[in-house]
């Protein structure tokens, strides 16, 4: 074959493999971008079917008094101990006590009442020091109390509770991030019933405990409390 033809021949070659490339890549970017779109598509669709996915609901309880089932009920508290460790501290003994209103959920009203020499810290020297002068005062200030007043909550059951918190004689407003986790009834007395999970911060000193500040100053509260009805 003589050189002009092939030459020319070559080069339609190499022509039709860049073309090629290119379609390939279009194709690549097309197919790159569809996926793209397909997968924000399916998050967004997530999204929403989460944003809508109902949450326990309150208000199809029975309005009325419900009192804190104690042996499904923990009232504790943590703090960091001079940066070593956190511990956990609960009472033994509560009583917590929600009037609900269930055609106005915002307008029922949280009432609880600790016993402060109940505290456990883990050791009988830990916990009479916590009951001394120093610390809760229990012989002078038996009982710790919150009482609401402000109760917020959202569709999905998750909201905040405001009250006045009483430690030591001394008053301090505090707020709860609450969670709903469930509405339903007790499985054998069928009891109406619920269920929910707090959490908060406090300045300890704000109570009159104020020593050893330098070593933490914060109080993170924890609730678990379940809930039946009255009779």
């Amino acid at each position: 074959m003589k050189l002009a033809t092939i030459i020319p021949s070559i080069a339609t070659i190499a022509l039709l493999s860049a073309c090629g490339a290119q379609v390939d890549a279009a194709a690549d970017a097309t197919k790159n971008a569809a996926d793209k779109a397909t997968n924000v598509a399916s998050d967004m669709a997530s999204k929403a079917a989460d944003a809508v996915t109902p949450g326990p609901d309150i208000s199809t309880l029975p309005a009325g008094i419900y009192k804190s089932e104690n042996t499904h009920a923990y009232v504790a508290f943590s703090y960091v101990h001079q940066g070593y460790s956190k511990p956990i501290l609960m009472w033994d003994k509560f009583d917590a006590t929600v009037n609900l209103n269930a055609d106005s959920p915002e307008s029922s009203s949280v009432d609880v009442t600790i016993d402060a020499a109940s505290i456990d810290g883990g050791s009988d020297i830990w916990n009479d020091h916590l009951m001394s002068e120093d610390w809760f005062d229990a012989a002078n200030h038996p009982t710790i109390t919150f009482k609401s007043t402000d109760v917020a909550q959202s569709i999905l059951g998750n909201g905040t509770l405001t009250g006045d918190l009483t430690i030591k004689g001394v008053t301090h407003p505090v707020t709860l991030d609450v969670k709903l986790n469930k509405v339903g009834e007790h499985f054998r007395s069928k009891k109406p019933m619920f269920g929910i999970s707090a959490t908060g911060t406090l300045q300890r000193a704000d109570f009159g405990m104020d020593k050893y500040l330098a070593t933490g100053a914060d109080v993170d509260l924890m609730l678990e409390i379940e809930f039946q009805k009255e009779d």
